[in-house]
């Protein structure tokens, strides 16, 4: 019997031009789920190209309901810590380059319930 693996969804995304007018943030990020775990992959696969090999992420645990220390991407992890007094709304990736990148997590929509029949 072989198994197959679900597909994964592109990273919902939007980034700032690199020039010296850009501001504090690197951009905007739409997670589908509030799984890390599910979410995180696609999302560094997407800023391979421009920030490198994201190695280490920081983030508020508050919109996290589970809170990994690594998620693995491919065959490495990526380093996960959770400050409180970071802002619940942003998330700081950091890459094997010393880059940095901020993004501002833009909360998924919560489940709708079904139209009544």
């Amino acid at each position: 019997m072989t198994g197959t693996a679900a597909p994964t969804r592109q990273a919902r995304l939007a980034l700032t031009p690199h020039t010296s007018l850009a501001g504090l943030l690197d951009g905007a990020w739409w997670p589908y789920s509030r799984d890390l775990a599910t979410e995180l992959p696609p999302l560094v696969d997407a800023l391979r190209k421009r920030w490198g090999r994201v190695t280490r992420i920081t983030a508020n645990p508050v919109p996290w309901p589970v809170s990994p220390h690594k998620v693995f991407v491919g065959a490495y992890a990526v380093h996960v810590g959770w400050f409180t007094g970071q802002d619940p709304d942003t998330m700081i990736l950091l890459s094997y380059g010393l880059d940095r990148c901020d993004l501002l997590v833009i909360p998924p929509r919560p489940n709708l319930p079904p139209p009544h029949a």
